[in-house]
């Protein structure tokens, strides 16, 4: 499946997003933090920025929601233009139900873990998903510090993934930076949120490629494509 490099526009100049999402033509995706003041103490965009967003730009979107109620609001995300969507499972009433509905709105369905919340509970339904992201941080603002405690975490996680022969993508997201991607990758992860290393780096584009090539260096001959 190889590596994927997501840079998050959360660290972006948001007054020139467009612009901004142009200085990363080689990330896999762009990653757009949804929060809403409730399920995490912050506020950033909507629906409408995604929409926004879609017409700016070829790169696949990928909307992270850390909001309450993502029940009610996540197939809005795919229909304004995001490829995935994630929801957290702490927040959703009804995840397998809310998963099949963003699928069938043409989305991928991606669901997220904050860092205490445990993975195992979840394996009867990982077959419902697209993607699976462990939070490397607690949700709600940029520029944290990597919490080194979820790295057993990922490596259950693609323990449980390759028991069920499940193709999903293992994303982290939180303080991914060169000097932490080897440790998620090593576990077991394949898909990297980056904000502040992307965005506070002097050339971005050259940032993701260097991320990507950081975690590529510690995967098995065969699996670096």
């Amino acid at each position: 499946m190889g590596i994927q490099i997501t840079p998050s526009i959360l660290n972006a100049d948001f007054a020139a997003l467009g612009a901004e999402v142009a200085r990363i033509p080689s990330a896999d995706m762009v990653h757009v933090d949804v929060m809403d003041n409730h399920f995490v103490p912050n506020l950033t965009f909507g629906p409408t920025m995604v929409e926004a967003l879609s017409r700016a730009t070829d790169l696949p979107l990928d909307a992270h929601l850390m909001i309450a109620e993502p029940d009610r609001h996540a197939p809005a995300y795919v229909e304004a233009g995001a490829t995935s969507v994630t929801f957290h499972v702490e927040a959703a009433a009804a995840p397998v139900r809310l998963a099949r509905e963003i699928r069938a709105a043409g989305g991928r369905a991606s669901m997220a873990l904050r860092p205490a919340t445990p993975v195992e509970p979840y394996e009867d339904m990982l077959g419902e998903l697209d993607m699976l992201l462990l939070m490397t941080v607690e949700p709600g603002f940029g520029g944290q510090k990597f919490l080194d405690l979820v790295v057993p975490k990922i490596r259950r996680a693609r323990a449980l993934l390759d028991r069920h022969g499940l193709e999903l993508l293992l994303q982290v997201d939180g303080g991914v930076s060169l000097e932490t991607i080897e440790r998620c990758a090593e576990a077991g992860a394949d898909t990297f949120v980056a904000g502040s290393a992307v965005y506070s780096a002097e050339d971005p584009d050259a940032m993701v490629n260097a991320l990507r090539e950081k975690a590529a260096a510690v995967l098995p001959a065969g699996e670096q494509a």
